[in-house]
């Protein structure tokens, strides 16, 4: 199993994601029950889950060191979180978004393949390399979803009638991933300790991590205090997820990305 194979395992799986969308607008239509398309997209992630466990024995380490490496787990995870928010609230644009998203990320991978490297520098030869990684792309799955919700609020606000329920959605994205965020931002604050000798450097890449963190607790700050509000919560929400891709990937391609101990995720 090498990366070699991906296209296959990626393409399956794109086939089975885009199936299982066009059957659950299909059958729901039909008042007919939406499980045979949310069979397909489940054997899709579970394909994809299949090829990292695969990838991970034949590298010999966590498939985690770069960013072509973190977007195979990304696209794992926009999958699931979309699934999951299927079955709680059976919110037909949310799934398709996840897998589409899903889809662009497993097509971006193929596009810039990965170079076949076992190597590990030894400043992620360590335990919290693992938990540091996964926790903060599963946080950026469920707040990539969350930044949906608040592109259809603020559609709704100007275009439609705005449905107090689409905050609520947000909320429950965005409190779960925040927590997430927040365990990942802590791991890499240990990890550090044990790798630098410093819980806290501000490195470049642990700067913005911060101001991603800040702006989530702006959105949940104002949600809190201003409930009544909408247009603040809606903007803060969008606006977060925007510093969060410069803090993911934005970040290596920025001067200061130069002089961060961040460059292995390169």
């Amino acid at each position: 199993m090498t990366w070699i194979d991906y296209p296959i395992f990626a393409a399956t799986s794109t086939i089975l994601w885009i199936s299982g969308i066009l059957l659950i607008y299909i059958y729901t239509k039909r008042t007919f029950s939406y499980l045979p398309g949310f069979l397909f997209i489940t054997a899709g992630t579970v394909l994809m889950i299949l090829f990292v466990i695969l990838y991970w024995f034949e590298l010999d380490r966590p498939p985690l060191r770069t960013l072509g490496e973190t977007r195979l787990w990304y696209s794992v995870f926009l999958a699931a979180v979309g699934m999951i928010a299927f079955l709680r609230w059976k919110y037909k644009w949310l799934i398709t978004y996840s897998i589409l998203m899903s889809v662009l990320f497993l097509l971006i991978t193929y596009l810039k393949p990965e170079s076949y490297n076992k190597s590990l520098m030894p400043a992620l030869q360590s335990p919290w390399f693992i938990p540091h990684v996964i926790v903060y792309i599963f946080s950026y799955a469920l707040l990539a979803a969350s930044s949906l919700v608040a592109l259809k609020g603020l559609y709704e606000y100007y275009f439609r009638n705005f449905n107090m329920s689409t905050l609520k959605l947000a909320d429950n994205l965005v409190y779960i991933g925040f927590s997430f965020l927040t365990l990942g931002l802590i791991f890499g604050a240990l990890w550090a300790k044990e790798a630098w000798g410093h819980y806290w450097t501000w490195d470049p890449k642990e700067t913005w991590a911060l101001l991603t963190w800040m702006g989530y607790i702006i959105y949940m700050h104002t949600r809190t205090y201003q409930p009544g509000r909408i247009l603040a919560p809606l903007w803060a929400l969008s606006l977060a997820f925007v510093v969060l891709l410069i803090c993911w990937f934005g970040l290596n391609y920025l001067p200061s990305a130069q002089s961060s101990v961040h460059t292995y995720t390169r």
